[in-house]
């Protein structure tokens, strides 16, 4: 049974992840080939070079950047493997992941969601607000809680499917920026009544950014999630909320507090103990003065 990781990369250097990912396939007697897909990068990408000469490595590039889930598409149309691992270019390997485990737990679904976990250590002192939040999240991340509620709990962090079940459905390319191609992929799974398992098979998620930058995704995030028209329905947090609101007719009085504090808000989420209180409030604002 031929695996296929499947790691996408926009300026983002990967190279200890996939020299990890070959060693582990060689020392647990995996078959597998390494997929590195280089979304028209535009800073240095000599390291890609360095890891094509390893065994069993491929590039797949393109002349302009095509997105977050047009890339993934790509890759997995370009596979040769039965299974397709997707692997974000910021993981790196854990001591307890495992190759082969996923493979095993593949004869149970045609979905197997490995999960994550951060270091212990903050990695980047600027990235105090998506650290807490990651952390907060770690704690409802066993693989049991993630199976209470499977489809609202994928992540294409770290996410095996079956070649055939993945092109049947693919990631939605409405997603062009940031945010819900995962998440779209649940409801998709969901509403064709394809089963996930959630395992225990973490990587490590080490591409923290600074407050700001993590801020400003959020927010583009929050634009793709208008953009989707109200797909989501049931399955974020932000959009229930406002959808409540909506029917309380208590819409306005939020986006008055949010406009007034908003200086006060972003003071709070760059500096250096961000309140993910306040990161849930500015999420909701910020929704719901989108027009």
């Amino acid at each position: 049974m031929m695996l296929s990781i499947l790691i996408p990369t926009y300026n983002y250097n990967a190279c200890a992840l996939v020299r990890e990912l070959r060693a582990l396939a060689d020392s647990e007697n995996v078959e597998a080939e390494i997929i590195i897909g280089d979304d028209a990068s535009t800073d240095d990408m000599s390291w890609l070079y360095d890891v094509e000469s390893l065994p069993g490595v491929r590039l797949w590039s393109t002349a302009f950047n095509l997105g977050r889930a047009r890339i993934r598409n790509a890759l997995a149309r370009a596979a040769r493997g039965e299974w397709l691992l997707f692997v974000d270019a910021d993981a790196r390997v854990s001591a307890d992941f495992s190759l082969s485990r996923y493979l095993d737990d593949a004869r149970h679904a045609p979905v197997v969601c490995g999960g994550l976990r951060h270091p212990a250590i903050n990695p980047c002192p600027a990235a105090t607000l998506r650290y807490k939040y990651e952390c907060r999240a770690d704690r409802r991340r066993s693989a049991a809680e993630r199976q209470s509620h499977p489809y609202m709990q994928l992540s294409t962090f770290n996410l095996l499917v079956r070649r055939d079940v993945f092109l049947g459905i693919g990631f939605d390319e409405q997603c062009t920026d940031y945010g819900y191609e995962d998440a779209l992929f649940g409801v998709e799974l969901q509403e064709r009544g394809i089963t996930i398992l959630h395992t225990d098979n973490p990587l490590i998620h080490t591409g923290l950014e600074p407050n700001s930058v993590y801020l400003e995704k959020a927010e583009t995030a929050l634009h793709t999630l208008q953009g989707l028209g109200g797909r989501m329905h049931g399955h974020s947090h932000v959009e229930n909320a406002a959808n409540r609101l909506r029917r309380w007719h208590l819409t306005w009085i939020v986006r008055a507090i949010y406009w007034l504090t908003r200086p006060l808000l972003r003071w709070n989420l760059l500096g250096k103990h961000p309140s993910l209180k306040v990161f849930a409030f500015y999420k909701l604002g910020y929704f719901l003065s989108l027009r």
